[in-house]
């Protein structure tokens, strides 16, 4: 028996039809993590919703962020109380509605002083004061001897010590997706590979849109009483079928970030670490791999696929392989990359890294409500906001906000003792990571890899091939190989399930395998 929020994605046919079958009080263009949390919060709150993604949920900026859920702390030193408290807060609701997804690991700070250590603390305390953190999660002060033994590889020279406090790590694409299924088992109508390509507007909006499925050229013509863009890197795109005179509002930012074996570089905490031009870089432990990150520089295009530089790798890699002496990172390691856009609001005239990260809402010349900017952390309480400015503005009759307090698929407990017999100590480890308390649901699916692609198609919307391979399970950036070894398998299922031709199953394999090469053709082959 397939749960309540299971993605019903295939039969096309279907969709359409209830996506044409009534005025809805909500439209949400873009299922990134604001567009899916919007849709969640107002469906949870007794409202008609419909979302539309142009490709895959969270393909965009939500699938390729530094998989961070930040409590705050860095808005600190700009003065910005609220935001430290918000962020405080929103960790600890993402971990109490969905543990899986939001899994603790220390932050380690060398410091070179007694006057830097003692300065960092007094700011944790007041960090921890002001975002009522609970005492099990307040930081630690480590002597240089504990540092060497929690973290060998890590240079020491000039060190006196480190300030260690906890942050929480994400899957961002599935945390994304987890908030669309408990939107669609509140009621709401979600599609992917559906693109906005038309907005008008008489008594009630209308958005045509058309499918980019290969095999399929359904069109739809949706109906709302508002329109909520939540496009990210793409929201200015459909401003402008609102208003084609529309300014672009937002600047993208960069942000790359490299893969390497954890043997390359073993961590065992998420060490943070100072480059050349004073910004922050973070060396994570992800399972047997170790990632860094991340890049943040304007880019002027709002590609889905960003290039990825030589010149991303050098910058990681100089700061890193100083920090860590024994080393010597180099291109020859790169496992996978990942490089995404950030949708900032301001202008290319400020600093990329200075930027705020804040969301802003603006309402377009048909009352179409735009957002731009925010952040994963965040993302509840943004989609609280959005949702509260769509109440007033279109006057509907809501209940309360209630997704502080509900479970996320997989959020709640869940006993392994019985699945630790069946299943491999890492296979247990990777799907409570994955899946957490829709493990025994997973487990039904079959074995290893047949079990999550079949979950994947049947319970979580996948349509293609990188659906899989790339946010569901993340094998494209934590798997050796980049996961490549893994598509030939992965696509003969989905075949099966998808009615594949022999021709548009190798075309899916081909997509995943350009991909993965087209993240490596500006890098240096010849080290």
């Amino acid at each position: 028996m397939k749960p309540a929020s299971a993605l019903n994605c295939r039969d096309r046919v279907e969709l359409k039809s209830v996506l044409e079958s009534q005025v809805y009080d909500l439209l949400i263009i873009g299922g990134g993590i604001t567009g899916a949390g919007v849709a969640r919060d107002a469906a949870l709150r007794g409202l008609k919703v419909a979302l539309i993604e142009g490709q895959d949920f969270a393909s965009g900026t939500s699938s390729r962020s530094s998989k961070m859920i930040h409590g705050g702390l860095r808005y600190l030193a700009k003065g910005d109380i609220a935001v430290v408290k918000e962020s405080a807060s929103e960790r600890a609701i993402l971990h109490a509605i969905a543990p899986h997804l939001a899994q603790r690991s220390d932050y380690i700070i060398a410091t070179r002083s007694w006057r830097e250590s003692l300065l960092m603390r007094i700011a944790l305390q007041v960090y921890e004061f002001l975002g009522k953190v609970a005492p099990g999660d307040r930081h630690q002060a480590w002597s240089v001897a504990r540092l060497r033994q929690k973290e060998p590889g890590l240079a020491t020279e000039g060190v006196n010590g480190a300030v260690v406090y906890p942050e929480y790590l994400t899957d961002d694409a599935r945390l994304t997706l987890a908030t669309i299924r408990s939107a669609k088992a509140a009621g709401a109508v979600v599609m992917n590979y559906m693109k906005a390509v038309e907005i008008g507007r008489g008594d009630t909006f209308k958005i045509g849109c058309e499918s980019q499925l290969p095999e399929d050229d359904t069109q739809v013509s949706v109906r709302a009483t508002l329109v909520v863009n939540t496009a990210g890197p793409w929201v200015d795109r459909v401003c402008r079928l609102e208003n084609n005179a529309q300014a672009p509002r937002l600047a993208l930012s960069r942000g790359v970030h490299v893969v390497v074996d954890r043997e390359r570089l073993p961590v065992n905490h998420t060490v943070v670490m100072s480059t050349p031009d004073k910004r922050k870089i973070f060396a994570v432990p992800a399972g047997e791999f170790t990632y860094l990150g991340t890049t943040d520089e304007f880019y002027p295009h709002d590609h889905y696929w960003p290039d990825v530089y030589q010149a991303d790798l050098d910058y990681l890699f100089e700061t890193t392989n100083q920090q860590f002496p024994q080393a010597h990172l180099s291109t020859r390691d790169v496992v996978s990359v990942w490089s995404g856009v950030r949708p900032l609001v301001g202008s290319i005239s400020e600093k990329a890294t200075e930027m705020s990260r804040k969301d802003e809402m603006w309402v377009g010349p048909m009352g179409m409500l735009s957002v731009g900017g925010g952040k994963l952390s965040a993302y509840r309480a943004m989609a609280e906001r959005i949702v509260d400015k769509a109440i007033e503005q279109a006057g509907f009759q809501a209940s309360p906000c209630r997704t502080a307090s509900e479970y996320l698929p997989g959020g709640e407990p869940l006993d392994t003792t019985s699945l630790a017999a069946e299943l491999s100590d890492r296979t247990l480890a990777r799907w409570q990571r994955l899946y957490g308390s829709e493990l025994p649901l997973v487990a039904r699916h079959g074995k290893d890899l047949e079990a999550e692609v079949n979950f994947a198609v049947e319970v979580e919307g996948a349509l293609r091939l990188e659906d899989y391979w790339a946010r569901r399970s993340s094998r494209a950036w934590f798997d050796h190989r980049a996961g490549l070894d893994s598509l030939a398998v992965a696509a003969d299922l989905m075949a099966s399930k998808l009615q594949w031709s022999d021709e548009r199953r190798q075309q899916e394999i081909d997509n995943c395998v350009r991909i993965d090469q087209d993240s490596r053709q500006h890098f240096s082959h010849t080290e």
